[in-house]
């Protein structure tokens, strides 16, 4: 059915919010406002600060204080910044091993406020680990602050309001990761659906243009042959050649306008009654039906894309017995028949030409794919044992279920 469809409709990532996940800043705008995200998190860190600001300790301690925790922020940044492909496993072990030694270092040295660097230690986990190692990883920077905790000073009136958000915090992390590479392989999987139904509608746009156009035009350069050869002789008949020249052009221009519209349903009466022009043209004896269905399928029985199907598989069928047969008769049925699966309608179109092996084409590859798509069957082949005269093509298909 020449008919253009569109794939099937993909929802953009945009309607879901989604549509920057998992994806780096591509422009100052968008690492800014990722960097705001980020960042709004170490206003927690306000407890190391106060204590470097107010915390009684010398000059030198201050400052090795305010270095330690500039370093740590930059490691958290920098895992938390990343994107996935960025650094290797191994970076991101290393870099998570830095950092719990820097919070171990300077909760001991500094005292029990520092203990909450052990939180950006377990959500960078979370953030940066795979799934098999960060649950791993999470626990183990947990139980490194409760560790951490006892050699503090004090440090057990911290632990319980630490330990919920280094855990939950770390774990919440690990579900994030998992929504951005789901949501990564998302948009990777909707690209490939795009791609696929972007080449399933060039394929069918080019079956659907060589069974509307192959007709059409093997119909007008016959037309033109005749009347170039009627024209010396006799100017009246290569009149009319030209005539039916100019009504199949137009005709074929009006199809392809339809088939872009996805308007156009070709009918079996219609093909008849084309193919009954086309072949007496080519001076072919036409043995066809009457352009009306077979009695015992009422057209109510036959449905739009079956009868589409054969009818395309007639007009492909005469057009091959017009441009490459050679032959002189040609022979179309077109009967139903009860099997034990069903109901089926058999199209059969026999000529006396040269024969031949069917050669695989754009056309009968077409025809093949339309009839398996209404669950029919297409056949194409020489009729003599030695494949030298005559051609036939069988088409059949179900017209509805088992009785």
């Amino acid at each position: 059915m020449a008919r253009v469809k569109t794939g099937p409709a993909v929802a953009p990532l945009e309607s879901d919010g989604l549509d920057r996940i998992g994806l780096p800043p591509e422009n100052r705008r968008q690492m800014v406002v990722k960097s705001l995200w980020i960042g709004i998190w170490l206003l927690y860190l306000s407890a190391p600060v106060n204590d470097l600001i107010h915390g009684g300790h010398s000059w030198p301690a201050v400052l090795l204080g305010s270095l330690g925790l500039v370093a740590f922020v930059g490691w958290y940044l920098t895992l938390v910044f990343r994107t996935v492909r960025q650094f290797a496993r191994r970076g991101v072990l290393i870099s998570l091993a830095v950092m719990s030694t820097e919070a171990a270092v300077l909760s001991l040295c500094l005292g029990r406020e520092w203990l909450v660097l052990f939180v950006y230690v377990s959500v960078s986990a979370g953030a940066a680990l795979p799934g098999r190692l960060s649950r791993w990883a999470v626990p183990a920077a947990t139980a490194l602050l409760s560790l951490t905790s006892l050699a503090v000073p004090r440090g057990n009136d911290f632990l319980v309001g630490l330990l919920i958000p280094a855990f939950l915090g770390g774990f919440a992390m690990v579900g994030i990761r998992q929504m951005i590479a789901t949501t990564v392989e998302l948009r990777q999987a909707r690209a490939t659906v795009a791609q696929l139904a972007a080449n399933e509608e060039r394929l069918r746009m080019a079956r659907d243009l060589h069974d509307l156009l192959g007709h059409s035009l093997s119909l007008i350069t016959l037309k033109s042959e005749l009347a170039g050869r009627m024209l010396p002789e006799h100017p009246d008949r290569a009149a009319q050649q030209i005539a039916d020249i100019e009504q199949v052009s137009r005709q074929a221009l009006t199809d392809v306008r339809e088939a872009v519209s996805g308007y156009r349903r070709p009918t079996l009466p219609g093909e008849l009654a084309g193919a009954r022009t086309a072949l007496t043209a080519a001076g072919v004896i036409a043995d066809l039906p009457s352009a009306d269905l077979p009695s015992t399928a009422p057209e109510s029985d036959l449905a739009e894309d079956i009868e589409s199907a054969l009818a395309y598989a007639l007009r492909e069928a005469v057009t091959n017995v017009v441009r490459h047969s050679g032959a002189t008769r040609c022979t179309v049925t077109l009967t139903v028949r009860q099997t034990l699966a069903g109901p089926v309608m058999e199209l059969t179109v026999t000529d006396n030409g040269s024969g031949g092996p069917a050669a695989p084409g754009n056309g009968l590859t077409g025809l093949t794919e339309r009839l398996e798509g209404v669950g029919g069957t297409l056949a194409a082949g020489p009729v003599s044992p030695n494949g030298n005269r005559g051609f036939r093509l069988f088409a059949r298909v179900p017209l509805g279920s088992p009785s």
